[in-house]
């Protein structure tokens, strides 16, 4: 049984975003495959998803409901979860097989080489796979002495980057990043719709729009002058594949 993770709190990603998630898994996978979320509110979550609570994490009030939250993923043990998972988050959309995401360099932490900060050896957290109880100290550390890490390190995906010295990024074709590599270049990009290439698996849509938003060609912006650059067309299989 190959296990798939997420997490939902709070109110900005609604059920539908787990419910979109797991039935893009039973599209993307041949072999037995299931969904665990851990959340803070069942509502609406499809029952074929296995939910668990958030375990407990030693964050200021101010960081709890930042990523930082996701570093309860290495904790152990971990609900029912052994061996090699993989984490997904739910702002990305599946477009191809996952099973060889959990084919490649088993045993390891594998994730996304971080697409602004290409050759720094920096990983991208919004899809990584890692084998459970394996990087513990991760979250013991924070835990246990939240300073020491967060005086450090302005963002968790660069506190794990550092921290695991055997991380070993996808193939760069598997996950993309909709915003920084599918967009056509300004001012192409008030014209052309953005392609979804043949090998990739993984579009991951950080920031905004989100994925419903640039399905339908919406960029909200909050600056008036940002309308002059920020634009994306419809976007027709972002909805066949989300």
């Amino acid at each position: 049984m190959q296990t798939i993770i997420c997490m939902k709190w709070g109110t900005r990603y609604g059920s539908e975003y787990v419910n979109r998630l797991w039935a893009a898994i039973q599209r993307q996978t041949n072999r037995p495959t299931r969904l665990v979320c851990f959340t803070d509110d069942t509502t609406g979550i499809d029952k074929a998803v296995q939910c668990e609570d958030i375990p407990d994490i030693n964050l200021p009030p101010d960081l709890i409901n930042l990523p930082w939250r996701k570093l309860v993923m290495w904790k152990y043990p971990l609900a029912d979860l052994e061996g090699d998972v993989l984490f997904l988050d739910l702002d990305l959309v599946v477009t191809n097989n996952l099973d060889a995401m959990f084919d490649y360099e088993p045993g390891r932490f594998c994730v996304i080489e971080n697409w602004t900060q290409m050759g720094q050896k920096i990983g991208n957290t919004s899809a990584f796979r890692f084998p459970v109880g394996k990087y513990t100290h991760i979250f013991n550390r924070l835990q246990e002495d939240p300073a020491s890490v967060l005086d450090k390190y302005r963002i968790e995906q660069l506190y794990i980057s550092r921290e695991i010295e055997d991380m070993v990024f996808w193939p760069a074709d598997w996950c993309v990043s909709f915003k920084h590599n599918l967009m056509p270049p300004w001012p192409l990009n008030f014209f052309k719709a953005p392609k979804l290439p043949s090998d990739t698996r993984i579009v991951a849509f950080t920031g905004k729009p989100d994925q419903d938003e640039a399905a339908r060609g919406e960029w909200p912006v909050t600056k008036w002058y940002k309308k002059t650059y920020k634009h994306v067309r419809p976007t027709a299989w972002i909805e066949e594949h989300w």
